[in-house]
């Protein structure tokens, strides 16, 4: 079985560690953990790593976040990758921040790079991963409040949410997303 795990964020030193950028950590974290380094590919950095007799494949697109899609559609027909075993760790300001999500599919809710997606993929109906990053900006901010920095705070306890994450994404590639979305959803 094979999986195709997509962070999504923008690329460069000034996007880094904005909130935007959680997909891109949450992967950098799990390549990590999983001792794999990432190599320059077609529209994305990739890498992958075996895990109970599943290839988990690892792409943060270099695309920039609003064309997304075109990294997505690209290495999933690349990886003959089925959009159901797809799973997009995406920021989401509609969650309170570090809360996580999962759904088999569901609206781009506004956000530009899942609406590329949606696009260049023929629909909703992939899983994704929201990771909450919360919404304390004042009306009409939210622009520089997603490609702003985290707080110190936000820094301090970002490790633990990013954490589960990963147990998340390992959990929709070994036991499904309807068990995984039960065991960790809120």
């Amino acid at each position: 079985m094979k999986y195709l795990i997509v962070g999504l964020g923008n690329i460069g030193p000034e996007y880094e560690l904005t909130r935007h950028n959680v997909g891109f950590l949450t992967l950098d974290r799990l390549a990590d953990k999983h001792g794999v380094s990432w190599k320059s590919g077609r529209l994305a950095f990739t890498t992958n790593f075996k895990f109970k007799g599943r290839t988990f494949h690892l792409i943060k697109p270099t695309t920039f976040m609003n064309l997304s899609g075109k990294a997505v559609n690209y290495w999933m027909k690349e990886l003959n990758i089925s959009k159901e075993n797809i799973l997009v760790v995406v920021d989401d300001v509609a969650l309170p921040f570090g809360k996580l999500r999962m759904r088999g599919k569901g609206s781009a809710a506004g956000h530009n790079g899942l609406k590329n997606i949606e696009e260049l993929t023929g629909g909703q109906d992939y899983p994704r991963l929201k990771f909450g990053i919360g919404d304390d900006f004042p009306k009409g901010r939210q622009v520089e409040y997603v490609l702003g920095r985290w707080t110190q705070q936000e820094i301090d306890e970002l490790p633990i949410f990013m954490d589960k994450a990963i147990e998340m994404i390992i959990s929709f590639g070994t036991i499904g997303i309807n068990m995984t979305m039960s065991q960790f959803n809120e």
